[in-house]
């Protein structure tokens, strides 16, 4: 991907701070979920280098795809779980145009980098259905009243808002809410999972929480349009990326966004892998000669740099796709983010069995590296829904109504 010296140098800035200050902590900070405290410290230090949600930084940073595309892989490089809990917080850009009184709450907080977001799509009886969420917001007064519960959502317990698809009962169209979580707050409970260790994903009640109806997400867009901010004002894309939001449904716009950010990942986690096997094997000997020499294992090493390069090409081809505003997005976010998730497992399986019964010990970085990856064919689509959302694109027929 080419790069100018601006974007070069954030790389290099980026790089120096995770080796100086998340490299060193990374085995043992991983091992539980994020607290709120931790979870804004990493926020206000990537604030420092143009990375976040507040109006001044996020114009810089979604702005220019690169430098969303550049986090997405350095960072997973190093921690996946911290560009997770990072990327989640995202929603945290509309409150700037919510409500007054969510603005009283939280845009002091945005500003200094202390509100977390968090976005809540997945439903427990639903899954991958986010076409008919169960949640229901119904309209009382100047409020929407939710109904339903959220499962799997990156930062839940500890975020300050929370972005919410639920169905409009009197459209019945689905939209999304901004909870504000000192205006009406929710139950959430942490869960436990195989990997992304240090994610406070949580699953959330959403038993008559109030909603201003001014923080319904086509009421924030369509007031800040009104009073004469742009588009990328309130969705601080690019022009071309930010008109997706109005040919598309805005959950199917995000999904781009968010698929293409998880293509890089996995990408990330496959370097990180390679470069492991990479220096393993030319340290470790058997049978009198380093196990570089061995056929079976330089077979390991061309799969995997196979996957890797292939998956970072087709992630890039998304990247461009996702610049142009094109129509053909969602497509290839879908194909990149299905393609590269399956083969970081593969990537990291990989590796981890050049290393034998050594990838196995929990000291070893390897046996996290195949558990981050084993993760990322669920999260945002299962692979099985990117193949049918795929197939739709091409044939224009939906297999999954």
């Amino acid at each position: 991907m080419d790069l100018t010296e601006e974007q070069a140098a954030f790389r290099e800035d980026l790089r120096g701070y995770l080796e100086a200050e998340v490299e060193p902590v990374v085995d043992e900070a991983d091992r539980s979920p994020f607290t709120r405290e931790e979870m804004v410290k990493y926020v206000k230090d990537l604030q420092e280098l143009g990375v976040g949600f507040d109006p001044e930084t996020a114009s810089d940073f979604f702005g220019d795809l690169r430098r969303f595309a550049i986090v997405s892989e350095e960072v997973s490089y190093v921690w996946p779980s911290l560009n997770v809990g990072l990327l989640m917080s995202f929603p945290a850009v509309f409150v700037q145009h919510a409500a007054e009184v969510t603005r009283e709450n939280q845009l002091s907080k945005l500003e200094t980098g202390e509100c977390i977001g968090s976005l809540a799509v997945t439903e427990p009886e639903g899954g991958s259905d986010t076409a008919r969420p169960r949640t229901t917001a119904r309209k009382e007064g100047d409020e929407y009243v939710l109904e339903g519960q959220k499962t799997w959502v990156g930062n839940a317990p500890v975020a300050d808002v929370s972005l919410v698809v639920a169905e409009d009962e009197d459209s019945g169209a689905q939209d999304m809410f901004l909870v504000d979580r000192e205006y009406s707050d929710y139950e959430a409970e942490t869960l436990n999972k195989l990997g992304w260790k240090a994610v406070n994903n949580g699953r959330m009640d959403l038993d008559g929480v109030r909603v201003p109806a001014d923080n319904k997400l086509s009421n924030i867009i369509g007031n800040a349009l009104r009073e004469g901010h742009h588009i990328t004002d309130v969705v601080p894309f690019p022009d071309s990326v930010a008109e997706l939001f109005f040919e598309q449904k805005a959950l199917n716009a995000t999904f781009s966004f968010m698929r293409t950010g998880m293509a890089f990942m996995s990408v990330g986690i496959m370097q990180a892998a390679y470069d492991a096997a990479e220096a393993y094997v030319t340290e470790r000997e058997t049978f009198g000669k380093p196990i570089a020499e061995h056929q079976l294992v330089q077979e390991q090493l061309y799969d995997i740099r196979v996957n890797l390069e292939t998956s970072r090409q087709l992630s890039r081809r998304a990247l461009e796709m996702l610049e142009r505003g094109s129509s053909d997005a969602r497509l290839f976010s879908s194909m990149a983010k299905g393609y590269t998730a399956e083969k970081a497992v593969e990537a990291t399986s990989g590796a981890l069995q050049i290393h034998g019964g050594e990838g196995l010990k929990t000291e070893n970085r390897l046996e996290r590296y195949f558990r981050d990856a084993r993760v990322m064919p669920i999260p945002d689509g299962t692979t099985e829904i990117q193949k049918l959302i795929v197939g739709k694109e091409i044939t224009g027929h939906s297999a999954y109504k």
